[in-house]
C-alpha cells in the first residue's frame, strides 16, 4: 500500500511577481491558497491580464475543498472570478479582503453564486484534512494574514505577503508571539514571501510615506494627482490624511477604486471626513491648489485613469501645466516600459511628476511565495 504524501504545487507566484496560487494536496483532497493575476509582459500584445494555469485542477474539481485568501491585493485575488467559474468552493478571507472580493465578483456577476466565509486572525478552520490557523501579518493593505496549516504529516506555514513593520499605518504590528509559538511547535515547511529578498538593507515603515507626501503637498502649485493601486487601502488613507492637513478636497478616479473606497468606508477601514470627499464633477469646479485626485494607473495600464489622463482621453480630467502627479508605487518587473511611457506623456503635458521615491520597497504587488 502506497503511503499518503503531502503535495505542495505552486500554480503561480513562485519565482515571479504576480498570479499567486498555491495548491496543497493530501489523500486526494485539495486546499488552494490565493488566486491572483499578473500584468502582461511587454511582448504579450492584446493581453489585459494573466492568470495562473490551473489546468492541473480541472480533473480534480470535486477534490478541492476550499480556497483561502491571505489578503486583498490583485495578485492574490484577481483570478478568483475565473477560478470560481470552474471550481465553486468555499472561500475564506478576513473582513476587508472579503469586501474587496465581493466588489470584484460583483463586477463579474458572480457574487450571488459565491460561498464566502469571514475569518479573523486567531480563528481556526478545518478544510478537508487541513486545519488552518490564521495569524495577523503587516502589509501595505490592512487585514493581511499568514497561515499555519496543520497537515497529517506536519505543520506548513504560509507567510502571506508580509513586512516586519513595528509602526504600520493601521497601528497593528505583526503577531510576533504567534510566529515564535509556531517556531517552537516545529515547522515541516515554510512558504515565505521573498519579494526583493536579494536586496540588502531593511524595508522602511509605510509611515515614511507621510513625510514624503507632506513635502510634495507643501510645494505643489496646483492639483495633486496621486496614483496608487485600487486595493491599497492604507495608501489611500495616507493620501486623504495629507489632503486634510493641507486643506485640500479629494476625488477618486477609477471605477474599481471608487467601489473599493465605498466598501472600505462601510466596513470601517477608511476614515474620510464627510466634507473631504467630492465627486470628479465637483473637483473640477474647485481651485486647483485646493484639490487632490487619487487615481488608478501606477503600472501604466492603458485603460487606467492615469493613463487616460496622460493621453488626453479621460472624459472628466485633463492634465495641465501646474499639476503635480505622484506615482506612489515602484514599477513591477515587466511593466517598466508602460510606466515610463505614461510618465513621459505626463511630462509632455506640463505636469511635475514625482516617482520612485514615494513607495517603500516590497509594498507594491508583492509576490507571496
Amino acid at each position: 500500500m502506497q503511503d499518503k504524501v503531502l503535495k505542495i504545487i505552486p500554480l503561480g507566484g513562485l519565482g515571479e511577481v504576480g498570479k499567486n496560487m498555491m495548491v496543497l494536496e493530501y489523500d486526494e483532497q485539495i486546499l488552494i491558497v490565493d488566486a491572483g493575476l499578473m500584468f502582461p509582459e511587454n511582448d504579450m500584445l492584446g493581453i489585459d491580464l494573466v492568470i495562473p494555469d490551473f489546468g492541473y485542477l480541472m480533473d480534480k474539481t470535486d477534490k478541492v475543498k476550499g480556497i483561502v485568501i491571505t489578503h486583498g491585493h490583485e495578485d492574490h485575488t484577481g483570478a478568483l472570478p475565473y477560478v470560481l467559474q470552474r471550481i465553486n468552493v468555499p472561500i475564506y478571507a478576513t473582513k476587508l479582503t472579503r469586501g474587496l472580493i465581493e466588489v470584484k465578483l460583483s463586477e463579474h456577476h458572480l457574487l450571488q453564486e459565491a460561498n464566502l466565509h469571514t475569518i479573523s486572525p486567531g480563528d481556526e478552520v478545518t478544510i478537508g484534512p487541513f486545519r488552518v490557523e490564521f495569524f495577523h501579518v503587516c502589509h501595505s493593505i490592512p487585514d493581511g494574514v499568514g497561515l499555519a496549516i496543520q497537515t497529517p504529516v506536519g505543520l506548513v506555514v504560509h507567510s502571506g505577503d508580509f513586512k516586519l513593520d513595528h509602526s504600520p499605518v493601521d497601528g497593528k504590528p505583526p503577531d510576533f508571539a504567534k510566529l515564535a509559538e509556531l517556531g517552537g511547535r516545529g515547522v515541516l515547511v515554510l512558504l515565505s514571501d521573498s519579494t526583493n529578498v536579494e536586496r540588502p538593507g531593511n524595508t522602511p515603515s509605510e509611515r515614511v510615506i507621510d513625510t514624503a507626501f507632506d513635502q510634495v503637498f507643501r510645494t505643489a502649485r496646483g492639483r495633486v494627482i496621486v496614483a496608487t493601486f485600487a486595493s491599497l487601502i492604507s495608501r489611500i488613507q495616507q493620501v486623504v490624511n495629507c489632503a486634510v492637513r493641507h486643506g485640500r478636497r479629494v476625488a477618486i478616479a477609477g471605477r474599481t477604486m471608487v467601489h473599493n473606497v465605498r466598501m472600505a468606508q462601510r466596513l470601517g477601514y477608511l476614515d474620510i471626513p464627510p466634507d473631504a470627499l467630492v465627486s470628479l464633477e465637483q473637483i473640477n469646479k474647485l481651485p486647483p491648489q485646493e484639490t487632490v485626485i487619487i487615481a488608478t494607473g501606477t503600472q501604466g495600464e492603458p485603460t487606467s485613469a492615469l493613463a487616460r489622463m496622460a493621453t488626453g482621453q479621460h472624459r472628466q480630467l485633463q492634465v495641465v501645466p501646474g499639476d503635480t502627479v505622484i506615482i506612489s508605487a515602484h514599477a513591477i518587473p515587466g511593466n517598466e516600459e508602460m510606466v515610463n511611457r505614461t510618465i513621459n506623456r505626463l511630462f509632455q503635458r506640463g505636469a511635475d511628476v514625482v516617482y520612485e521615491k514615494i513607495a517603500p520597497e516590497c509594498t507594491t504587488n508583492p509576490t507571496g511565495v
